[in-house]
């Protein structure tokens, strides 16, 4: 491998880079996008449930319960309604997710000390949403019935009953139990995906339909060389996006990298590393740019999305997808960045992952080498 001749080619990729204003669009605007778009948009939090209330009791303690309910975080009440069939029809009409029914008897029955009901409806559609706000719900009623309890025994005279088990709960690595502390540092993952593969997966294909792979075979190019010179300015440009997400990530949203700096740089380069053979190999087979693209999408950006355990839960998939994910670099690699950015782990704790991702690296190396010697190079 001679500098001179990798120096030559990684200047004509710069220089198409260049006139290309597409590509430049691709590689630093849809990832700012995505960022935006997944911090502010993208929340897996439950909070402000639209709730309405039909209150037949109309009591001063119904409209405590109301109120109470009313101050939670989680919940929003946003409509009082006169009957259990306009609730009906608010949830029909996606107005509200969840409507509770106070009967007539609430404040009597309490009063009374005799057990009395709620009746709760939860749209649930969406199986996810409806089980969190059935969580919220349940521990919202079952904390009421303590000050109940507590009052009745005051009023008894007797001391309150301490429970025989006393749970302490603390939240370890994500203390807000937000999911945006989680989601933005997985961005990455993605935006690293786009560059690296789908970009880099139009430049040889780009060659042969432009004709001039036959000029690049007449050339004393070796394939390393060509290889390494198709792929360093996206490796930069790579590492420039990677920047620019932790950055943001700090600036809009308050994401705060808690581990080693260092080590989140050595982890990104080896999965862009990754990325970008993985574009080359496909770059290399398809030989068309459209084709290219699109197997691209579907093999990369997609699975990086959607098996990598960034959004959804590997452990929750059938066995046969469990298996596919072990083939997924986003898989490893994002738990890279949980271990870097919410658990502060180091390289002790780390190096499974980076032996995969280096594994995965030297595999799709040599495959493109083969492919590259087998026209000619």
């Amino acid at each position: 491998m001679k500098f001179i001749r990798l120096r030559a080619i990684v200047r004509k990729e710069f220089y198409h880079l260049i006139r290309d204003y597409r590509s430049l669009y691709l590689a630093f605007a849809i990832p700012l996008i995505l960022i935006i778009l997944f911090g502010y948009a993208l929340s897996l939090d439950v909070d402000n449930v639209e709730t309405a209330f039909v209150d037949y009791d109309k009591s001063e303690l119904s409209r405590d319960f109301i109120r109470q309910l009313d101050a939670s975080s989680y919940f929003h009440v946003s409509a009082m309604l006169s009957g259990t069939k306009e609730g009906i029809d608010y949830l029909d009409r996606d107005r509200a997710k969840l409507v509770i029914v106070i009967g007539p008897d609430f404040k009597k029955n309490i009063g009374a000390d005799r057990e009395t009901q709620l009746q709760v409806i939860i749209e649930g559609s969406d199986p996810t949403f409806g089980n969190l706000v059935r969580g919220y719900i349940s521990s919202f009623v079952e904390q009421y019935n303590q000050k109940l309890l507590i009052s009745f025994l005051n009023r008894q005279g007797r001391e309150p009953i301490k429970p025989p088990v006393d749970g302490r709960v603390r939240i370890w690595f994500n203390e807000d139990m937000e999911s945006r502390n989680f989601i933005l540092p997985g961005i990455i993952a993605v935006i690293i995906m786009i560059v690296g593969a789908i970009l880099t997966s139009l430049i040889i294909a780009r060659e042969y339909e432009n004709g001039t792979m036959e000029t690049i075979k007449s050339m004393p190019i070796r394939a390393g060389e060509l290889l390494l010179g198709k792929a360093f300015p996206y490796f930069l440009i790579g590492l420039a996006n990677i920047l620019i997400a932790i950055l943001l990530g700090q600036l809009l949203f308050g994401i705060v990298m808690k581990g080693n700096f260092w080590l989140m740089i050595m982890g990104a380069s080896l999965y862009l590393c990754v990325a970008l053979s993985l574009g080359l190999w496909i770059s290399n087979v398809t030989k068309s740019q459209l084709m290219a693209n699109q197997v691209a999408i579907l093999t990369t950006y997609l699975p990086s999305l959607l098996l990598s355990n960034f959004v959804f839960p590997v452990i929750n998939m059938p066995a046969f997808l469990q298996i596919i994910t072990l083939f997924v670099p986003a898989k490893y690699f994002i738990d890279i960045l949980s271990g870097i950015y919410l658990r502060n782990v180091g390289f002790a704790y780390l190096w499974p992952s980076m032996l995969v991702l280096l594994v995965m690296f030297i595999v799709l190396t040599f495959f493109n080498f083969r492919l590259l010697r087998k026209e000619g190079l």
